[in-house]
């Protein structure tokens, strides 16, 4: 189903119910942010000792933040 927000603007009702608290509780998004925080602790635990381990950080670093864009974005894409 659509809904008209704007003249010319149509989003779908799925998307627009969507708020920031139930995209955190979905699965999908707990288990990816879970992954990645899980990934940036192990790279500490084993320790940074050559270039490899920078780049293992700095791609769980971006996986997180991608998952938390994803909830701050939620609202502005609504607009």
């Amino acid at each position: 189903m659509l809904n008209e927000t704007k003249p010319g603007k149509i989003i779908s009702e799925s998307f627009s119910s969507q708020t920031r608290l139930k995209k955190m509780v979905e699965f999908e998004w707990l288990g990816q942010t879970l992954a990645s925080i899980s990934w940036i602790v192990s790279v500490f635990v084993y320790g940074i000792e050559s270039l490899g381990d920078w780049l293992q950080l700095i791609a769980a670093s971006c996986w997180f933040l991608s998952n938390v864009a994803a909830i701050i974005l939620i609202d502005k894409n609504l607009k």
